[in-house]
């Protein structure tokens, strides 16, 4: 299943000719990366009729909205993605947190529908994929393959989601208005740490010689749309922010591995700006600090191995969270009386209060993880981190009733969300962080060998090559020769 899928040219011209006219017929036409990393760029004629078009609706035109830079409505497009920045009174910690916030993607509500399409679309202009033969398996703990089967659904190809069966139930919900048919949706044993069993699944349906699995782990598109498209949109953001306290430095770049697509856009912000990549993972599943193993609720942020698209001797620290934490804070930053708390009580402004709606399990993770970093550092006011909200607070509605009566009793009032804001923001201690010496590096990298090349059968010649950083500069070639065949393709079918 694994694979370098990093071909830059036609693979197969008349599959590339099929499909073309397949997408003219449908009326599609691709953005360009180039163009989803900088909207300012895509055209007025296409900018406008966007405006009619539902943003969650499954229409070729909403393929110009996976990026960053929607609006509130979701309807129109900023200079600047959407953000918030995290105040001393919700963090209690000096150094601003500015959170770019996901939930503006269209379709799914998440920024892994980017990650599908990076995925996707140049396997369909180099003629790998016929939409006409073969159906795309999305492997996911849960908004990959939501991206997948959109994306998979607008370009008219049969999409198919892999996940666990204990993932939130608003995952399921919104998968069965998309698939095609009910068993388009396979749920494979265990919740969010249970990624291997994915694999083996996937490894049966591949026996189908039409099947072409999308590994969000192993697909080197994933890596790259992020470092190209979200690390210069959260570049905007930094340079937004800095506009009003122009001696803020970047001190970090704070993302949950996952799959390793979103962390590449800290190679684009160390690069930028100097600042450190901090990986984050559940404490209840040690996989990069203690080679360890276990089960968590941070649905969203796999485990139990290291995804071969992470650049891990490129990341400087790795912070654990506890799911208890998340669990807790999603109840407390979605409930009126943890808001009441927080605006009245602690003084956050309404603002940001308001803003907690777009914070999901693995959002409140990434938090969590910048608070502890800063705290660990003893980082100041001067030192800005940034971090993603991946998804919103929509997708796990159900987990907040299942959290209030399994830590309260069914009823979470004033003093339990105190209790919650101290032992979980305020009293989140400095353990649990861990600073990468080049020997942590090595031990990390070495424990991704028995993932994808005892298991997945990359060969120990390509996984090795992954550790130089010349590997991972050389793969952004690929960005405009992606760009410059879907342009091509686009030509092709326009005069189709």
């Amino acid at each position: 299943m694994a694979r370098l899928a990093m071909d830059g040219d036609v693979v197969d011209s008349t599959v590339v000719e099929r499909t073309a006219r397949r997408l003219a017929a449908a009326g599609i036409v691709l953005p360009t990366f180039a163009e989803l990393a900088d909207p300012s760029t895509i055209s007025s004629g296409t900018g406008a009729a966007l405006a009619s078009i539902d943003p969650d609706a499954a229409h070729p035109a909403n393929l110009f909205r996976v990026h960053w830079h929607n609006g509130t409505d979701r309807r129109t497009i900023g200079d600047v993605p959407e953000h918030v920045v995290l105040p001393s009174s919700l963090t209690g910690v000096e150094a601003p947190i500015v959170v770019a916030l996901g939930d503006r993607f269209p379709m799914i509500g998440a920024h892994k529908v980017l990650a599908a399409y990076g995925c996707l679309v140049p396997r369909l202009v180099t003629g790998e994929f016929d939409p006409g033969i073969h159906r795309a398996v999305w492997p996911s703990t849960g908004n990959y393959c939501r991206g997948g089967v959109a994306i998979s659904r607008i370009l008219g190809c049969h999409g198919v989601a892999v996940l666990p069966e204990g993932m939130s139930q608003e995952r399921f919900d919104w998968l069965e208005r998309w698939v095609m048919a009910p068993e388009d949706v396979i749920r494979t044993p265990g919740t969010e740490s249970n990624v291997k069993e994915i694999y083996d699944r996937c490894k049966e349906l591949e026996l189908d010689p039409r099947t072409i699995v999308f590994n969000q782990f192993s697909e080197f598109g994933n890596h790259l749309v992020h470092e190209f498209v979200t690390g210069r949109a959260l570049g905007r953001v930094v340079d937004h922010v800095r506009e009003a306290r122009s001696q803020l430095r970047v001190a970090a770049f704070v993302s949950a591995t996952g799959s390793a697509g979103t962390i590449a856009a800290g190679d684009h912000l160390k690069e930028r700006d100097g600042a450190r990549i901090v990986a984050v993972e559940a404490l209840e599943c040690p996989t990069l600090t203690e080679n360890g193993f276990g089960e968590h609720n941070i649905q969203g942020i796999g485990d139990k191995h290291v995804p071969l698209i992470h650049n891990v001797m490129n990341t400087d620290a790795v912070v654990a969270i506890s799911d208890r934490a998340t669990d807790q804070l999603n109840v407390l930053f979605n409930t009126r009386v943890g808001r009441d708390y927080l605006a009245i009580r602690r003084g956050v402004p309404a603002e940001v209060v308001e803003a907690l709606g777009s914070f999901g399990l693995s959002s409140i993770c990434n938090v969590l993880a910048a608070i502890r970093y800063a705290r660990s550092e003893r980082l100041g006011p001067d030192d800005l981190i940034v971090t993603v909200a991946t998804d919103g607070a929509g997708m796990y509605r159900s987990e907040v009733d299942k959290v209030e009566r399994r830590d309260f009793g069914g009823c979470f009032d004033a003093t339990a969300a105190a209790e919650v804001f101290g032992a979980q923001v305020l009293g989140d201690g400095v353990d649990r962080v861990m600073m990468l010496s080049d020997a942590d590096r090595r031990r990390i990298f070495n424990l991704g060998y028995f993932t994808w090349v005892e298991q997945q059968g990359i060969t120990i010649e390509a996984f090795v090559a992954r550790r130089s950083q010349s590997f991972w500069t050389g793969l952004r070639e690929l960005i405009p020769a992606w760009d410059e065949l879907i342009r091509e393709f686009n030509g092709r079918a326009a005069a189709a």
